[in-house]
């Protein structure tokens, strides 16, 4: 697939032109026209200016490294290749005619542009986009800026420069031009493997979330799962541990959630471990590689006195200590450039849980005695799972989302009801007592739960997600497979 290319120009510097980027045929591939100041002692310009780049589109692509070539003779020809990172090329003295062919796999694979490049004019090179130049003054000076570091474990793809599919229209003809070797020898398009897109890694992934995550993000080849056998946060070689740049994502679906084994001396540590120290481990390797961290926050960030649904920007308040790491944890999170924390209430998935546990019940014949003063709606791991990849293909504003079941709001005991109800019980069984009464006979520590959790929900809605009703997922939920145990309420 061919661009329109050999946009070639005056051989003289262009001075004076506004900073703006130009398209091309090839998915994020940008030429950028750069002021040039020049008078008679020669030139100066801004080649990377950060803030006004961005202002005017260019990713935030955080270059690690300013990498520059010099090439004595017109006609040297360098490329094309392409390697796990973006780049940002330019000219610091001379001509160079400049090629680019997309060698990432989806249906621009093969499309190619062609552009001369002087001072005044840039090229942003996305990952996996083939990059090659040639002299066309003597002594050129090429420069560029990376934003990864060279590796040995990286896979670098090229292509033939002569390749016949992309057909480039070399000014100097390349018999006659200085190549390398190795750059005569690469092979044709038709041989070259198509670069895949960056990885997601879940982290947790051995959990209900993570399980969800795993039935969600199905296709091995671009999503990595983790559990706490594989990847130890708390490693000193926690950077270290794998290509961190070849991942675009990290869904931290691990957690400790015992909220009242957290109020104990040893559950207290492991608590803040996990959801504290845990996730600041994250977020540096996050921040550090351009990675965008999803987060998963709780209900118990907020202490449940609110008279409304709970919104993205109220204040937290935790009442005890799950409630006190969640919201240290979420903090944490948004010093990452790039990140999601999706709040959310009441999850249900697979394994022991509420809604099995009153499903077993039931079946068994017991009548429990469920809590009736706290609110909320369900979330089904599902749902969640669901949301969360919405995030993160649709490229929605970065932040903090609440994302729960929608319907009326309900009480624990409401859904001990329903559950009896949709198995063929009589849900007048259930009885219904204050958090108070139900946890005074407790043996052990008690946490403070939170009286309201319902979340707001129309920030999720404005990037065009919809969560389905709880009580519709619930109907599914208990249709889909038996209870595996239950223990006496």
């Amino acid at each position: 697939m061919r661009g329109s290319g050999n946009d070639r120009e005056t051989s003289l510097t262009e001075y004076g032109k506004p900073l703006q980027a130009i398209s091309t045929p090839i998915p994020g591939l940008t030429v950028w026209e750069i002021p040039v100041h020049g008078d008679n002692r020669g030139w100066f310009k801004e080649n990377w200016q950060r803030h006004k780049m961005i202002a005017a589109g260019l990713p935030d692509f955080g270059p690690v490294q300013n990498n520059v070539s010099f090439n004595h003779s017109v006609g040297t020809t360098r490329g094309i290749h392409a390697e796990p990172w973006d780049k940002f090329v330019s000219v610091a003295s001379g001509r160079i005619f400049g090629a680019w062919v997309d060698m990432r796999a989806g249906p621009s694979f093969g499309t190619v542009y062609s552009a001369e490049i002087d001072p005044s004019r840039a090229v942003f090179v996305p990952r996996g986009v083939g990059n090659a130049f040639q002299t066309l003054d003597p002594n050129t000076v090429y420069t560029y800026l990376v934003n990864d570091h060279y590796s040995p474990d990286a896979a670098y793809t090229s292509l033939n420069l002569a390749d016949e599919t992309a057909g480039f229209d070399w000014p100097i003809p390349l018999e006659r031009a200085e190549l390398s070797t190795k750059d005569r020898n690469n092979p044709r398009l038709h041989e070259v493997a198509p670069i895949g897109p960056r990885r997601t890694l879940v982290v947790g992934a051995s959990g209900q979330l993570g399980r969800a995550l795993r039935e969600l993000y199905s296709d091995p080849t671009h999503t990595d799962f983790t559990d706490r056998s594989q990847l130890d946060l708390a490693s000193t070689d926690l950077q270290a541990s794998r290509r961190w740049r070849d991942y675009s994502a990290i869904i931290n679906a691990a957690a400790y959630t015992a909220v009242d084994a957290a109020e104990t001396e040893d559950g207290r540590a492991a608590a803040w471990a996990t959801n504290v120290a845990g996730v600041a481990a994250l977020a540096r390797v996050a921040s550090e590689n351009g990675i965008t961290l999803v987060h998963i926050s709780s209900d118990y960030v907020f202490d449940g006195t609110a008279d409304r649904p709970y919104r993205e920007d109220d204040p937290v308040s935790p009442l005890g200590v799950y409630g006190q790491t969640k919201a240290a944890g979420d903090h944490i999170v948004t010093t990452v450039p790039r990140h999601y924390i999706v709040r959310t209430s009441w999850v249900i998935g697979e394994g022991h849980n509420f809604v099995r546990t009153m499903q077993a019940l039931a079946e068994r014949g017991r009548n429990p005695t469920v809590v009736n003063d706290q609110y909320g709606r369900l979330t089904f791991v599902s749902e969640l799972a669901q949301a969360i990849r919405h995030l993160l293909d649709t490229h929605a504003p970065y932040g903090l989302y609440n994302v729960s079941g929608t319907g009326p709001v309900t009480s624990w005991a409401d859904i001990a009801r329903a559950t009896f109800a949709l198995t063929g019980h009589d849900p007048n069984r259930v009885t219904g007592v204050s958090t108070e009464t139900y946890f005074s006979a407790s043996a052990g520590p008690v946490a403070p739960r939170p009286h309201n959790s319902v979340l707001e929900l129309t920030k999720i809605h404005s990037t065009g997600y919809t969560p389905s009703s709880s009580a519709d997922s619930l109907i599914k939920y208990l249709q889909s497979s038996e209870p595996r145990s239950a223990n006496p309420t």
